[in-house]
C-alpha cells in the first residue's frame, strides 16, 4: 500500500496579501442570515486541487503565478468576501461580514519535493502527506470592546518541479457554502486561462448576487438560531461537535462508482424495491451511492461487546440540499453566501448491517428527499440543537461534503483539467466528500479517510456489493 508520508518537504517561496484593485468597489457590510448561522461552529473547509506542470520552479514564477495573482485580484473585485473579515462582536446576534478598503486574502507560494504522482493517486495514502499543502487561515484579533475580527480565507499553492502544482483554498463556512465557493473558483480560473481578460469569460460565469436582504426568513430562523448561538457554553469558532478530532492512523483514498456501475446499482435497488413492496420514494445517482458507501463503512467498523445495544443503536446521515432557486426563497443561482437546508436520516444499525441494508438506506434518504421537495425547511427550528445532540460522543454520524453538480474538474486555469481535486478536511471523522469523475461522465468520486483496518474492511465488503450486483443484472 502506497502510504509514504511527504512531511516537512514545503519550502516557502512567497506569503503575500491579494485584494481587489484599488478603489475598485466601496467598503460593505453584508447581515448573517438564517442560512449562515449554523455554520457559526464550523471547522475551516479545505478544497484542493492538483494541476499537471511539467515545468521547473523558474518556469512556474516567471510566467505562472504573475497570472494567478492578478486574475485572483479581479476575481476578488466581485467576489470580495472573501477578502473580507467576520465581525463578531460580544453581542454574538449583531455579527457581520465587513469589507474595508485594503482588506485582503493571505497567499503563500510554496514548493515541495513530495511525490506529485503518489499525492494525486486515488490509491490509500497517509493523511497527513496533504497537510503542507493546506494554508491556515490567520489567528483571529480583537479590537476594541472584544470585537473579533476572523479572516474567511486564506490560499496556498504549491510546485512541484517538472510535474505540477496544487492550490488550496481553506475557508470559514460562514461566508458561503459549496456552490458559492466554486462559482468563485471557476470564475478566478476563467479569467486566469483568459490571461486577465474579463471580457472573454464564458457567459454562464455570471457575476454573483451579493443581496442577502432577499432572502426570506418565514419562520423567523434568524432569531431562534442566535438564541440557540448565545446559549452555547462555549463560544470557540467549532461546529457543535459534528466534526471531530482527527486520527493520526488514517489514510485517505477514493473510490470511483462508474456510470455503469450507478447505472446497475439503481436498477437493482428498484427491483428489491418492487420485489417487497417497500416503495421507494425517490432513485437517483445521489442516493444509491451514499446508500452503499454508508452500508459499507458500517459494516466495516469494529463490533461493540453488547450485541443488542449494538443493533438497537441509532445512526445518522447529514446531507444539504441547495435552496437557491426554491419558490419559497425565489433566489438566484448566482447567489453568493449560505443557501442550504440540512437533513438528518436517522435509521436503526441493525437495519444497515442486514441484508437489505442498501434497500433501507436509499428508502430511508429517498423520504427525507421527498420531505425536501415538500418543505425545504421542515424541522429546522430544532436544527442546531439537533446538530449538538448529534455532537455528543458515541454517536454514529456520516457528513455528506460536496456534490457532483458541482462539476469540479471543470475547473481549469489554462492547464487543463484538475489531475486531482478533493474536500480535504473529510480527515476529519464522520465526513465523505462525493464530486464528479474525472475521466467519465456520469460516474461519480467518494472521497473517503479510514483508520487502515477499517478500511481494508470497507474494501473488502465494497467489492462483494459491487460484485453481487453486478452479477444480479
Amino acid at each position: 500500500m502506497a502510504d509514504l508520508r511527504e512531511l516537512d518537504t514545503v519550502k516557502i517561496i512567497e506569503q503575500c496579501e491579494v485584494s481587489p484593485p484599488p478603489n475598485s468597489l466601496p467598503s460593505t457590510i453584508l447581515p448573517l442570515t438564517f442560512f449562515d448561522i449554523p455554520w457559526f461552529f464550523c471547522n475551516s473547509i479545505q478544497r484542493i486541487f492538483f494541476y499537471e506542470f511539467p515545468h521547473p520552479t523558474h518556469h512556474f514564477l516567471q510566467t505562472t503565478l504573475p497570472i494567478l495573482k492578478h486574475s485572483l485580484s479581479l476575481s476578488l473585485q466581485h467576489f470580495f468576501p472573501f477578502a473580507s473579515n467576520l465581525i463578531v462582536p460580544p453581542q454574538l446576534h449583531l455579527s457581520h461580514i465587513r469589507y474595508l478598503q485594503g482588506d485582503s486574502l493571505s497567499l503563500t507560494v510554496a514548493e515541495s519535493t513530495a511525490d506529485f504522482t503518489l499525492l494525486t493517486s486515488d490509491s490509500p495514502q497517509d493523511v497527513r502527506n496533504w497537510h503542507p499543502l493546506v494554508p491556515t487561515l490567520p489567528s483571529p484579533r480583537v479590537e476594541q470592546d472584544g470585537i473579533r475580527v476572523l479572516p474567511l480565507m486564506a490560499i496556498q499553492v504549491t510546485l512541484f518541479p517538472n510535474s505540477g502544482f496544487s492550490i488550496c483554498l481553506t475557508f470559514n463556512h460562514l461566508a458561503g457554502d459549496g456552490k458559492s465557493l466554486h462559482h468563485f473558483i471557476k470564475f478566478w480560473a476563467s479569467l486566469c486561462k483568459a490571461r486577465g481578460d474579463l471580457t472573454s469569460i464564458e457567459t454562464s460565469l455570471s457575476l454573483p448576487s451579493h443581496q442577502r436582504d432577499k432572502v426570506k426568513d418565514p419562520k423567523g430562523l434568524l432569531f431562534i438560531y442566535f438564541r440557540v448561538l448565545e446559549h452555547f457554553e462555549s463560544k470557540r469558532m467549532e461546529f457543535a461537535g459534528l466534526v471531530r478530532d482527527v486520527s493520526t492512523n488514517r489514510v485517505r483514498f477514493t473510490v470511483l462508482l462508474s456510470l455503469e456501475q450507478v447505472r446497475k446499482l439503481k436498477k437493482w435497488v428498484s427491483l428489491k424495491c418492487a420485489s417487497d413492496d417497500s416503495g421507494l420514494l425517490h432513485i437517483s445517482t445521489f442516493v444509491v451511492a451514499c446508500s452503499l458507501i454508508w452500508v459499507c463503512k458500517i459494516r466495516s467498523e469494529e463490533k461493540k461487546a453488547n450485541f443488542s445495544e449494538e443493533c438497537d443503536e441509532l445512526c445518522h446521515l447529514v446531507f444539504l440540499a441547495d435552496c437557491r432557486e426554491r419558490p419559497e426563497f425565489s433566489l438566484p443561482s448566482t447567489y453568493f453566501g449560505n443557501c442550504l437546508t440540512s437533513y438528518i436520516v436517522t435509521i436503526k444499525r441493525s437495519e444497515l448491517v442486514g441484508e437489505d441494508g442498501i434497500v433501507a438506506a436509499a428508502n430511508a434518504i429517498g423520504k427525507e428527499i421527498r420531505d425536501l421537495k415538500s418543505d425545504p425547511l421542515k424541522n429546522a427550528e430544532t436544527l442546531m440543537s439537533n446538530y449538538r445532540e448529534l455532537g455528543k460522543p458515541g454517536k454514529s454520524v456520516l457528513v455528506i461534503a460536496g456534490s457532483p453538480k458541482l462539476g469540479v474538474y471543470k475547473t481549469d486555469f489554462g492547464w487543463g483539467k484538475p489531475k486531482k481535486c478533493e474536500a480535504a478536511h473529510i480527515e476529519s471523522s464522520g465526513s465523505i466528500s462525493l464530486s464528479d469523475c474525472r475521466d467519465e461522465n456520469g460516474g461519480i468520486e467518494v472521497g473517503l479517510a479510514l483508520e487502515r483496518t477499517q478500511m481494508n474492511k470497507f474494501t473488502d465488503i465494497l467489492e462483494k456489493e459491487i460484485h453481487n450486483i453486478d452479477r444480479s443484472d
